[in-house]
């Protein structure tokens, strides 16, 4: 079974937790607009920036879905939950009539795993159901960085185009800018009504989908809650009577404890991405990256005392011993399940998504297994210092060469993708024909083999509803993990660029390239904080400095996000 989910991910398994069967139409967050600064050239002009103001020109009217009620009402920028089980006979209807007129919509999406055949049961119920012959164009996940630049660089471009903001480096966001459509003219103000689901959209999403002071992206949104988990094996720390940890101190202490080498049993896995949120350092894994006013200065995450602090703390743990031999090695989430599951580490940082993964992988083989998460710590044993993660991060963009009769055909595929969850629409879109491609025991949907092959990230990728999780098999899980986003959403705070959809000018692109290795490589001994200080340095002469100034520039002119 697919989980039902919008998750936001900034961390070490933005790939890795899509890749993997269990969680694969889990969502991966980029980043979204209040505005949206839009690319500058070696002369450091910009394409566009849109400020607020603007913004309210190009974005969508939002009006709220009453056609299913959540269980969870969304808070703190959660996502919303559903905890029952699945009566197919209440399901509701979304979509009145097919918006769509019979036409051919081709489109190239990242995939992970091997893409079924084209003319399958589940592409075949879609199309008929949205009145649109999509035609998939599915690239391998792993290297999808590399065909979308040989296509965007082409004059053969799909008609749609599947963009993750991990894969928004280098010259893509001004290639978006120069080979999407404009949908504004579509879906701004109340023109969207005649989307009803994508009406439904929250804002912020729309707002992240502005790329060169136009409204390009079809979004998928995701909870602007943190979404990297302290993941830990609940159900040994009850037998051992553990506690969870509230410091750092505390987790260092209880690390050691669990550690038993020669059982060949560790605490965990790298905590780099825990420690970043215990000591409150500003994410770093999607643009603009890691930018904030620190007292009214500007500041760079790798220039603050936490982010020195983290990786401190980070390498204390390794050289302690109590980090799996993995992880020193490179390996961590994509390789983490059997280890977990056998007991060799009990914690690990991941997306929120593998919460669901790992229960529903090990619900059979072993009974008695529970991972849940811990709340996270403020590293001295206060609250802790978080930042919302972005309200958006996967797009769907439609060719600039598109007619108008494509464009609607894309608009009537998205509205029924982006249906809520307890919807026809939505059944059809994550879990295939009934009987062909799930059956339903207890209220319980379970994907058939054949569901498993063909029912994989693709029309997902399209657009999506409100950020949702849903686990009809395991509803402690969705109640734990929306629970969990809205106790940590009460402690994060919008960064000062928060929701804008941001291009730095080229010569600024790869700046940052080297750092992330430089972290690990700290963190696991063979580099010193000392060296850490030294690239700093390195930064601000090569441009650091003059990209503060650029971004500067943004926030004069267009104010600051953070609240």
């Amino acid at each position: 079974m697919t989980p039902n989910a919008a998750s936001a991910s900034s961390g070490p398994s933005r790939r890795s937790f899509l890749a993997s069967t269990a969680v694969a139409t889990a969502a991966v967050a980029g980043g979204m607009p209040l505005l949206a600064a839009c690319g500058g050239s070696e002369g450091g002009s910009r394409d566009g920036t849109t400020s607020g103001k603007d913004a309210k020109k190009i974005l969508p009217a939002f009006v709220a879905s009453n056609v299913v009620k959540p269980d969870i009402p969304a808070k703190n920028g959660s996502a919303v939950g559903f905890t029952g089980k699945l009566d197919l006979s209440t399901l509701k209807t979304s979509v009145a009539k097919k918006l769509g007129k019979g036409g051919k919509v081709t489109v190239m999406a990242p995939f992970w795993g091997s893409p079924p055949k084209q003319n399958n049961a589940y592409y075949t119920a879609m199309n008929d159901l949205i009145g649109v012959d999509v035609v998939w164009q599915n690239q391998d996940g792993n290297t999808y960085d590399q065909k979308l630049g040989a296509v965007l660089a082409s004059s053969d471009v799909p008609d749609v185009v599947v963009v993750p903001g991990w894969n928004m480096g280098g010259k893509i966001p001004s290639a978006i800018i120069s080979k999407f459509a404009d949908l504004g003219p579509y879906l701004s103000g109340d023109k969207v009504k005649e989307y009803p689901n994508l009406a439904a959209i929250p804002t912020d999403a729309w707002q992240r989908s502005i790329f060169g002071g136009k409204l390009r992206g079809l979004p998928m949104p995701a909870p602007s809650a943190p979404s990297m988990v302290p993941l830990y094996r609940q159900d040994i720390f009850e037998k051992e009577g553990y506690a969870v940890p509230k410091s750092c101190d505390e987790f260092m202490t209880l690390a050691k404890e669990i550690t038993n080498a020669k059982a060949k049993r560790w605490a965990c896995l790298d905590m780099k991405w825990t420690a970043f949120q215990a000591f409150g350092v500003l994410s770093g894994s999607e643009k603009p990256l890691g930018w904030n006013l620190v007292d009214g200065k500007l500041v760079n995450r790798v220039e603050t005392e936490e982010f020195l602090e983290a990786l401190e703390w980070s390498r204390k743990l390794f050289a302690a011993g109590v980090v799996h031999p993995d992880s020193r090695m490179g390996k961590n989430a994509p390789d983490a399940g059997p280890k977990f599951a056998a007991g060799e580490f009990l914690i690990y940082p991941n997306n929120i998504s593998q919460w669901w993964g790992r229960t529903a992988e090990q619900a059979t083989q072993n009974p008695d297994f529970k991972i849940w998460g811990m709340d996270v710590w403020g590293h001295d044993g206060g609250n802790p210092v978080l930042w919302a993660d972005q309200p958006a991060g996967i797009f769907a963009f439609v060719n600039k060469k598109a007619s108008e009769s494509v464009i609607r055909d894309v608009l009537a595929v998205a509205n029924v993708t982006a249906a809520p969850y307890g919807t026809k629409e939505y059944m059809m879109t994550n879990y295939g024909v009934e009987g062909t491609h799930y059956t339903v025991k207890d209220g319980v949907p379970v994907k058939t083999d054949k569901g498993n092959i063909e029912v994989m990230n693709a029309y997902v990728m399209v657009a999506s509803p409100a950020a949702t999780l849903a686990h009809p098999d395991f509803p402690e899980v969705a109640k734990g993990q929306v629970e969990w986003q809205q106790r940590m959403g009460a402690f994060a705070r919008k960064s000062s660029f928060w929701g804008m959809q941001i291009t730095e000018p080229a010569r600024y692109t790869n700046l940052s390239n080297n750092f992330e290795q430089l972290e690990d490589d700290i963190v696991r001994g063979r580099k010193k904080i000392s060296d850490m200080q030294q690239a700093v340095a390195d930064w601000k002469s090569k441009g650091g400095d003059k990209l503060r100034d650029w971004y500067q520039k943004l926030l004069d002119e267009n104010g600051s996000a953070a609240s």
